[in-house]
């Protein structure tokens, strides 16, 4: 009895150590409970048992939706991966086992979120100041959009929110705000910002919030043009100057220079905006243009600059008209021209000799509305300013015919045959007159020679009678003298004798009175200790 007792003690004993050693049937979904997941990736759920050396697994949705996954099962486990996660995976997932006859089950809710990439922000093509600028941003693939918040900011400045409550939302969208405000200058560089929150309760992810900016780049101008000029607007001749052309423009302003009314291109030396006169010549002087273009906007605007080279008197010029040579009585006008900064004085003088007349002008020209012989001479001009002066000449010649004419006949116009004629003619002109005395005969034209205006005849002769024509000639004019010349008789012979009595009175005539004023002069001469001739002569006279 007591054996028999003894063996039935250990056999419950070793009942309850197997039954404390085999473990019931259990199981377990992994994740459990929730799992939140972001479409596009891959999620993996696992139903695990223990307990069961056979389970048999099954998977479900809660209403009964395709499973939009793949199940593998393998002994005591089986699993359900969705790859990638897709919208129609939100829902609950239900695994069952049945081991044994013994049926268990275990659901999973997946939550599922998208949200893969920041915004995307964009603005309208040509942003141009004044103009009406857009700015768009977008979020792609946001799931669920419902829970979406949209935040346009310029600086910190919030310009535009929006939400997309109620939306009803059955995959991943895209989802778009818009803003469009007026471009101002102010505006350019300044970063404009999309934030996209997508905010769900009881769901804890990373990155729940995204943004995205940009620096509005405002196209505007060219404005507020003008020209710098270095070392400044008025300048010494020689020495270098720097033009440069400032503008306000974006995109930065293409710079073309031009000077008023020049014929051609600038020459200078032109980097960027500026323009480069290495060495400034009197000639650079004038008003300089810089004419900037914006080439988005294609606006343009002008600025200009008075340039003024100092120098010594330019192009001095003197010049005579109608010529530097004129006949009496023509008008002519002398003008005197010259360019310069400072302004160049000008002196017109009048030199003829040692004498200088300092003569009156209007404008630099002077006028002789008819011109004499005493006009002609020489003419300077002389221009000055505080840089230096220079001087030009130019030697006026008036021009008048034969004048003043006056013909002397020797010893007269009636003289006898053997006698010599001369005759003298004598005349005042500018250029120096010509003569030519012509005898006038019925047949022919008898023309004599001439020897410094001196027309002599030899031992005129009968024939030699008639009249003569005198012309007195320039360029200028002519005017004519009539001689009428007779030859009558013979010269008589004189006697001999006559002439030798004739010179010895005048010998004596004159000797005595000589005699008496030598006398007179010694004497005189003992008393001062001097003698002169030409004293005597003059006292005595």
């Amino acid at each position: 009895m007591l054996k028999q007792m003894g063996r039935t003690s250990q056999t419950v004993l070793i009942i309850l150590y197997v039954l404390t050693t085999v473990k019931a049937f259990e199981m377990e979904v992994i994740p459990a409970d929730r799992v939140v997941a972001q479409i596009g990736e891959t999620l993996i759920l696992t139903c695990n048992t223990t307990g069961c050396a056979l389970p048999k697994f099954s998977w479900r949705t809660q209403m009964d939706y395709p499973l939009g996954g793949k199940v593998y099962n393998d002994k005591t486990y089986s699993t359900l991966t969705m790859s990638p996660v897709s919208a129609e995976n939100n829902n609950d997932y239900l695994c069952t086992v049945i081991c044994n006859k013994e049926k268990k089950e275990k659901s999973v809710k997946v939550e599922l979120y998208s949200f893969p990439s920041d915004p995307v922000i964009k603005t309208t093509a040509s942003l141009v100041v004044g103009e009406t600028a857009t700015v768009i941003c977008k979020v792609h693939d946001v799931f669920p959009s419902d829970h979406l918040e949209l935040l346009l900011k310029k600086e910190e400045h919030i310009l535009h929110s929006k939400t997309f409550e109620g939306d009803v939302c059955t995959k991943a969208e895209t989802k778009t705000v818009a803003y469009s405000f007026n471009l101002t200058t102010e505006d350019n560089g300044k970063e404009i910002t999309c934030v996209a929150r997508l905010q769900i309760a009881g769901m804890d992810f990373e990155p729940n919030e995204r943004s995205t900016s940009l620096k509005l780049n405002a196209n505007f101008g060219p404005q507020n043009t003008f020209i710098s000029a270095s070392p400044g607007n008025l300048s010494m001749e020689g020495h270098s100057l720097k033009l440069t052309c400032v503008t306000e423009s974006n995109p930065p302003a293409q710079v073309f220079w031009r000077k008023h009314l020049a014929k051609e291109t600038i020459q200078h030396f032109v980097e960027n905006n500026v323009l480069s006169i290495p060495h400034a010549h009197f000639t650079d002087s004038g008003q300089y243009i810089c004419e900037v273009i914006n080439p988005v906007t294609n606006k343009t605007e002008k600025a200009t600059v008075n340039i003024v080279i100092q120098a010594p008197p330019k192009n001095t010029t003197l010049t005579v008209f109608p010529s530097s040579s004129v006949k009496e009585g023509e008008s002519v006008t002398i003008s005197c021209t010259a360019t310069g900064v400072p302004a160049v004085q000008v002196i017109l003088e009048k030199k003829i000799g040692g004498v200088i007349t300092t003569l009156k002008t209007e404008d630099g020209k002077y006028t002789i509305e008819k011109a004499q012989l005493k006009d002609a001479g020489k003419y300077e001009c002389t221009f000055t300013n505080k840089f230096g002066n220079h001087s030009l000449d130019v030697e006026l010649d008036v021009k008048v015919p034969p004048q003043n004419i006056t013909v002397l006949v020797y010893p007269s116009e009636n003289v006898k045959e053997g006698e010599n004629i001369t005759i003298v003619c004598s005349t005042y002109s500018n250029p120096p007159s010509q003569m030519i005395l012509k005898k006038v005969n019925q047949e022919k034209e008898i023309i004599l020679p001439v020897a410094n205006g001196t027309f002599t005849l030899y031992n005129v002769t009968k024939n030699d009678t008639g009249r003569y024509l005198l012309d007195v000639f320039n360029e200028v004019g002519s005017n004519i003298k009539v001689i009428e010349i007779a030859v009558v008789g013979k010269l008589e012979k004189p006697d001999q004798i006559m002439p030798l009595i004739i010179a010895f009175s005048c010998v004596t005539a004159v000797a005595i009175p000589v005699v008496a004023i030598l006398i007179y002069v010694s004497r005189k001469a003992k008393i001062n200790g001097s003698y002169s001739l030409v004293k005597a002569l003059r006292l005595k006279v």
